[in-house]
């Protein structure tokens, strides 16, 4: 027979592990808002630098523009497809027209963009994971954006490093957690043959519970601040 104090020990083992479930993990949703009708402002120099909104368009896609408050709505919106784990980029419409964007190279790495692998080669951007790992991670991506209007063929390259929540704050709003992306673009502007060229390089901090751009620090084409100040929504 065994001994009542190991029978005790392992039935509080197995009671431990039945009253204590793994904790489910964040997803990018509750930090974008990504579907809901929500809206933000953020603010530079002391008045609002810009504006976003995200639309759902259905239960897994949704639309964000992002442009001047003071001429809203925007012809910009960028589309985003929940697909599995990810959030995927499919484009943006502006000028009257749509951009498609298909990737022909993928990878995936740590928060350092090393230990890259190749995970896919065709279809839409794997933008963001969905649930957030506990660690940093690495997106490489190459591609093509087509205009619909024209058939205009623009080849890309975007890296991001994503990181996980951690406290923020800014000048108009204290003590929140958000995620940050750094990202970097890449493009030809439509110029076969031509090498791509760095035309963004910038941080962007992601408030759980409130949205989109809490934080922006862009380095690239140059130095420039802004944070935001309201979020609603609409």
């Amino acid at each position: 027979m065994r001994p009542v104090a190991v029978v005790g020990a392992v039935a509080a083992t197995v009671l431990a592990g039945m009253t204590a479930p793994a904790q489910a993990a964040e997803n990018y949703g509750e930090y974008s808002r990504f579907a809901e009708r929500s809206a933000g402002q953020h603010w530079a120099d002391g008045q609002a630098a810009g504006q976003w909104t995200w639309k759902p368009l259905s239960s897994t896609t949704s639309e964000i523009s992002w442009g001047d408050p003071k001429s809203w709505p925007p012809d910009y919106a960028e589309k985003f497809v929940r697909g599995g784990d990810w959030l995927l980029l499919d484009g943006w419409r502006d000028n009257g027209t749509y951009y498609i964007l298909r990737v022909t190279k993928e990878q995936i790495g740590d928060a350092k963009c090393g230990n890259l692998r190749t995970f896919a080669t065709s279809g839409r951007q794997h933008y963001v994971k969905w649930d957030i790992p506990p660690q940093g991670y690495c997106l490489k991506a190459w591609g093509t954006i087509t205009e619909q209007s024209s058939g205009k063929v623009v080849d890309f390259g975007h890296t991001q490093i994503w990181s996980p929540p951690a406290p923020c704050s800014n000048r108009y709003l204290s003590h929140q957690t958000c995620i940050k992306q750094w990202e970097s673009w890449w493009d030809n502007n439509g110029s076969p043959g031509k090498p791509i060229v760095r035309k963004l390089e910038r941080d962007q901090y992601i408030a759980r519970g409130k949205g989109m751009a809490f934080m922006i620090q862009q380095y690239f084409p140059k130095e420039w601040k802004s944070e935001a100040r309201s979020y609603w929504n609409w």
